[in-house]
């Protein structure tokens, strides 16, 4: 048997404790969701593919922020056991379901929308996939907002108004495509005391990144490049 306990209730919440039957293979999702159906079907969790596509699972497991359909219960558990909380520097809503809704909306603050200029009229624009810009893009767009880079930041626990890594990973993608039109605006929504300029360079986004993306390097030019428009004066 495995002993699992599990963050109950708001942010004023308590763990709890269950048992569950080991099984091969057996992810934290599992376990999560045998408690869920068999032991307390009041728990409230999230996820939708369980095959790491879509990231809704993300959870701390034993203290690391991680996507429980990709984490085997074999590699984490310590002595047997297990502890499961909701993502850390996210409002808790109940049990291991956190509000993502100030995660996406430091995306809106560092202008994460690609902005081109041309229309439905217009050909497919042909960016090269040698050239420099396109692989700083190719780096870091498979980001899919899952949130754990955002729950590994000290910065963030510091500092709340802090954009935090996923927002800045965003705004760099779209500074270094060659269609996007609003680079020195997203410059400008970066360079403050909330953006770039805040991170500690501590790389533990980067380090529990599932997707293997490097926030601490996009963010790294994200600093450069404020620098050189604030030298040539167009920032």
């Amino acid at each position: 048997m495995l002993r699992v306990s599990v963050w109950r209730g708001g942010a004023e919440g308590s763990l709890e404790s269950y048992e569950v039957p080991r099984h091969p293979s057996q992810t934290v999702l599992d376990v999560v969701t045998h408690i869920q159906h068999h032991l307390d079907p009041s728990l409230a969790y999230r996820y939708a593919c369980r095959v790491g596509m879509c990231g809704s699972c993300a959870m701390t497991v034993n203290g690391v922020p991680r996507w429980t359909c990709r984490t085997h219960v074999d590699k984490v558990a310590k002595d047997g056991a297990l502890e499961v909380r909701p993502l850390r520097n996210l409002p808790v809503i109940r049990d291991l379901v956190t509000d993502m809704r100030v995660f996406f909306d430091k995306w809106e603050r560092a202008k994460g929308h690609f902005e081109g200029a041309a229309s439905r009229a217009d050909d497919f624009a042909r960016v090269p996939p040698e050239t420099q810009d396109r692989k700083a893009v190719d780096a870091g767009i498979e980001c899919i907002g899952c949130g754990v880079c955002y729950a590994a930041c000290d910065v963030v626990s510091w500092n709340p108004d802090y954009l935090g890594p996923a927002a800045l990973n965003r705004a760099w993608t779209l500074i270094r495509d060659v269609r996007d039109e609003k680079g020195l605006e997203r410059l400008r929504a970066v360079a403050g005391d909330a953006g770039c300029h805040a991170c500690h360079t501590h790389m533990s986004c980067t380090e529990r990144c599932p997707k293997h993306i490097s926030p601490t390097a996009a963010i790294a030019g994200l600093k450069r490049e404020v620098l050189k428009r604030a030298m040539d004066g167009s920032l």
